[in-house]
């Protein structure tokens, strides 16, 4: 399996995911009669990021993968004070992108060192990149974001994360 279907589909996939968590997170802010923008301020820990980064870094880390693979310049990280309604149209947004990143655009990728941003000097093989650290932080974050609601009260399961299955009959 190449690294564009190990990992492409299934983040584009997760993005249209957080969709649905924030149109569950506005119902249940209406139901309860209160701001839904607050929950983008909630956090499960004092020293973890809100739910808003949380859902940017989601946005960052597909966008990101898709240059370091292709050898392209990182795109800027937004990480702003974003309204629900700017976090669906940056999401749409990265589906689009995401959408266009073709298999073809990534070729030879396998064999590219990807620099590590945070250690000057040092960098992953792609594989290993995208396997041991884009993919985990992505998921990550997804997961926090995923917490965060839940944590505050969103009736949001297990097939909120996953979303549709692909499902045969036998």
């Amino acid at each position: 399996m190449s690294l564009y279907d190990s990992s492409f589909p299934q983040m584009t996939r997760m993005l249209g995911q957080v969709l649905v968590w924030l149109d569950k997170a506005e119902a249940y802010a209406q139901q309860k009669k209160f701001d839904p923008e607050v929950l983008l301020a909630a956090r499960l820990a004092p020293d973890q990021w809100p739910l808003r980064r949380q859902i940017q870094n989601v946005i960052a880390w597909p966008l990101r993968l898709s240059a370091l693979l292709a050898g392209a310049e990182l795109p800027q990280v937004e990480t702003g004070n974003d309204t629900i309604a700017e976090l669906r149209a940056r999401i749409g947004k990265a589906i689009e992108q995401l959408k266009a990143v073709t298999p073809e655009q990534l070729k030879g990728a396998e064999d590219r060192t990807i620099p590590l941003f945070f250690l000057p000097g040092k960098g992953m093989k792609a594989p290993e990149f995208v396997f041991q650290f884009a993919l985990p932080n992505f998921y990550f974050h997804a997961t926090t974001a995923y917490s965060i609601l839940r944590h505050n009260g969103l009736d949001v399961g297990k097939s909120d994360f996953i979303g549709s299955l692909a499902l045969r009959d036998l």
